[in-house]
């Protein structure tokens, strides 16, 4: 039998995702992880792979422990209540003073270099698949009557992603959850309004 593990897989990862939410993927040397961690490098290459490995997983529980609210937020009744409740998590996670400001895709990707192409590819599958969720909500609201006829669900996906993204590079650099509250409640009136009931 081997050695048992003399450290908390669980609790070194969270580590890391610290680490790695401060710095970036690029910014975050080995040895920055593993004083983190409390490993050596051997032990986060037999535990977790590489570093690229080690960011994967790494986003993997920055998805479930910190953006879990996006799907309870797509599921509300209508599609202003959906994006309202979206923006505001998203201000929330932002400005966790818990946690590193910004948003760890976003201060990830910033500083991506041309020959991390991995890392950024993984960034922006994972970024489509946010924006298909929010589409595929706002199609289904469009089918409702809750967005009048004629508006396209990719586009204002596009458009919420696109102030969701704003949010992060605002965070990082020392907005307060009060003003992206404000940009979130902005962003919302150019919600179109959802089509009158028939007499």
């Amino acid at each position: 039998m081997g050695r048992p593990k003399e450290f908390d897989v669980d609790e070194a990862l969270c580590a890391a995702l610290q680490v790695f939410w401060r710095h970036g993927y690029e910014g975050a040397s080995l040895t920055d992880l593993t004083e983190a961690m409390g490993i050596t490098r051997p032990s986060l290459y037999a535990t977790y792979g590489n570093k690229e490995e080690l960011f994967r997983k790494v986003l993997d529980r920055y998805e479930q422990s910190h953006l879990c609210f996006v799907a309870e937020a797509l599921a509300e009744p209508t599609a202003r209540a959906a994006i309202d409740r979206l923006l505001k998590g998203y201000a929330r996670v932002l400005t966790d003073p818990m946690h590193p400001p910004g948003c760890l895709g976003v201060n990830s990707s910033v500083g991506c270099r041309g020959d991390d192409s991995s890392i950024r590819d993984e960034l922006l599958a994972r970024r489509s698949l946010s924006e298909d969720s929010i589409r595929e909500r706002l199609e289904q609201a469009l089918s409702d009557g809750d967005l009048p006829a004629g508006e396209d669900p990719a586009d204002w996906a596009r458009y919420i992603m696109a102030v969701g993204l704003g949010m992060a590079v605002k965070a990082a650099a020392g907005a307060t959850r009060e003003e992206l509250d404000r940009v979130g409640e902005l962003a919302l009136k150019a919600l179109p309004a959802r089509e009158p009931a028939l007499a």
